[in-house]
């Protein structure tokens, strides 16, 4: 079972083809670009439609040999569709800010997975009431932040075999952490941002909400299509 590619039309309505200002147009994005309006790049649909679908096979693969895809999107307009996506597909995700080191120094990152787990068990089983309320606020307070930054991948046991990234401009860092450990990037590419940084790029828009969330969607879809 193959994920239906939305038709230019559908794409539109959900403002795909709107790219950034004309003069924050990366060069390597021109083979993308449909026309200029207004000062605005537009973005060739018919090109986001071949590359998505390059993309959503790649997804397919990756998946129907039983591999992970982590999905990463960090900025505002960005965190509840990823979320929304990512569990649909039952993935792994980071919506709260990307931890340095997470894919260079996994093993350490890891010790913060355990430790959000362990804070959540002894919760569930009444371990806290042994604490002072003092100690139980400090205790929540800690879980609550760890499970901002990590809550997402805290069942992540390794590295993930793709990461889908909604912005890669804001996520540079993790972005050059899968380059560095050969993780395969699938992303959202906007006018502003060289496609050579990631191997499946998906020209589109990287800040309308709509937009976000249908490739976000789409890349849920095919997940769960090749799991069947």
């Amino acid at each position: 079972m193959s994920t239906t590619i939305p038709t230019a039309l559908e794409m539109l309505k959900s403002g795909v083809h709107f790219g950034h200002q004309v003069q924050k147009r990366h060069p390597k994005m021109q083979p993308y670009i449909y026309a200029k309006r207004n000062g605005v790049s537009i973005i060739d649909l018919e090109q986001t439609r071949i590359k998505l679908q390059e993309a959503l096979d790649f997804v397919s693969q990756i998946v129907a040999n039983g591999g992970v895809i982590l999905f990463l999107g960090t900025k505002k307009q960005a965190r509840n569709g990823v979320k929304a996506a990512a569990e649909k597909s039952d993935s792994p995700y980071i919506i709260g800010r990307w931890i340095g080191g997470t894919f260079t120094n996994f093993e350490n990152i890891n010790k913060l997975f355990t430790k959000l787990k362990t804070l959540e068990a002894d919760n569930k089983s009444g371990e806290w009431k042994k604490y002072t309320k003092k100690e139980q606020v400090a205790l929540t307070k800690e879980s609550h932040k760890l499970n901002e930054f990590v809550g997402g991948v805290k069942d992540m046991t390794k590295l993930p075999k793709a990461i889908f990234v909604v912005d890669v401009k804001k996520e540079e860092t993790a972005v050059a952490e899968a380059n560095n450990k050969g993780i395969p990037i699938i992303a959202i590419t906007d006018t502003n941002v060289n496609p050579d940084m990631v191997q499946y790029p998906i020209p589109a828009n990287d800040d309308a909400v709509r937009s976000i969330e249908m490739i976000s969607n789409l890349i849920a879809e095919a997940i769960i299509a090749a799991r069947k």
